[in-house]
């Protein structure tokens, strides 16, 4: 496949409305700390993923749940303005996330699932891509007919798949390292890829002064799916997705941190 081709994926996964506070650092157990700044906005990780790969230049189909209440909207606007696919059910509550980022960037994010788990399971064909914020049986459902099949284990947790793509940090690798290519990230060192235990190929990640962590890990699983599914190199794919996960952990928020095609290429050497 050409590297100029527009790639179709399909993200399954969550959806959720992100609330998220700046602190200067993150409050011991039962203290409380004052914020400096308040958002709210879209997020999930399986959201996260479909926008990244669509500002990176895919063709993306988010199949995914909402709940049937006031928030629904706002929890897909960001899927809408980058001109995502939706196939999205409507149940319940919608999904959210409680984030706390400190003035390292580092964070702690609570994440109340409501639609994201009941999530009905359906076959999916084509490219898909999916994270485990979603039930067990959405996840072997979407591999199940999958012409390939990427999955960011996180949160981590085992189970009976071998993807022909996994994306882990190196905490994470430790509960779930099954994969025909692995992806494991090392925060600030960059990461590396294996197959079959050996390392073929390995990036550092960009030099940034780090403002909030939250949607690095999608900015970079989205960027190694996409440019793997362009016909990119492992070595040139792991670097992009590197430079993609850095240029979100420079930037406050979650979608609002991920970076288009343009934007990686400026930190491309």
């Amino acid at each position: 496949m050409k590297q100029d081709e527009r790639v179709e994926l399909t993200v399954v996964g969550s959806i959720n409305v992100d609330l998220t506070a700046r602190l200067e650092r993150l409050p011991r157990p039962g203290e409380t700390v004052s914020a400096r700044q308040f958002l709210r906005s879209a997020g999930g990780k399986g959201a996260n993923q479909a926008v990244a790969a669509a500002r990176l230049g895919a063709q993306v189909t988010m199949v995914g749940a909402v709940g049937d209440d006031e928030i629904a909207d706002e929890a897909l606007a960001g899927l809408v303005e980058a001109g995502i696919t939706l196939e999205v059910e409507r149940k319940e509550q919608t999904g959210v996330a409680l984030i706390y980022v400190d003035s390292e960037g580092e964070n702690e994010i609570a994440v109340f699932p409501g639609a994201n788990a009941e999530l009905t399971p359906r076959s999916v064909g084509g490219a898909v891509l999916s994270q485990l914020e979603v039930p067990d049986e959405v996840v072997y459902a979407a591999a199940a007919d999958a012409d390939f099949f990427a999955l960011n284990a996180a949160p981590a947790r085992a189970l009976d798949l071998e993807p022909d793509l996994l994306v882990v940090n190196e905490l994470e690798y430790e509960t779930f390292s099954r994969g025909k290519l692995v992806a494991v990230t090392y925060g600030k060192a960059g990461a590396a890829l294996f197959e079959n235990g050996r390392e073929v190929a390995r990036s550092g990640a960009p030099t940034i002064i780090a403002q909030d962590a939250t949607g690095a890990g999608d900015a970079f699983t989205a960027a190694l799916v996409v440019m793997l599914l362009q016909g990119a190199s492992r070595e040139r794919a792991l670097q992009v997705a590197c430079v993609a996960g850095a240029w979100a952990a420079a930037t406050f928020g979650a979608q609002s941190s991920l970076p288009t095609g343009d934007q990686v290429a400026l930190w491309l050497d």
